[in-house]
């Protein structure tokens, strides 16, 4: 019983988190990929790199293509940490 009451709640919390995600705003993309960019951005400025966090949304008119040039900038900025920390490993 203990068992079956432990799958039952563990299908519950994977059916309110798939849930949850799907239901995420445009707005809310947006904000989640603009957070993740200035996240990175301190981290690299505490890392010692001169950092522009700075996007141009002009063109980007949905909330999709908005969030694209976030993430777009969040790979920029990931490279540059993934060389930074590779120098600082060696």
């Amino acid at each position: 019983m203990k068992n079956l009451n432990k799958a039952i709640l563990a299908l519950v919390t994977a059916s309110v988190m798939s849930t949850a995600a799907f239901a995420e705003t445009g707005t809310e993309r947006v904000q989640s990929a603009k957070g993740s960019v200035e996240a990175l951005g301190v981290t690299l400025e505490n890392m010692g790199a001169s950092v522009d966090t700075s996007v141009d949304l002009n063109g980007a008119y949905t909330f999709d293509q908005k969030a694209a040039v976030y993430n777009a900038k969040h790979a920029e900025l990931q490279s540059q940490f993934d060389s930074l920390n590779a120098q600082t490993a060696e």
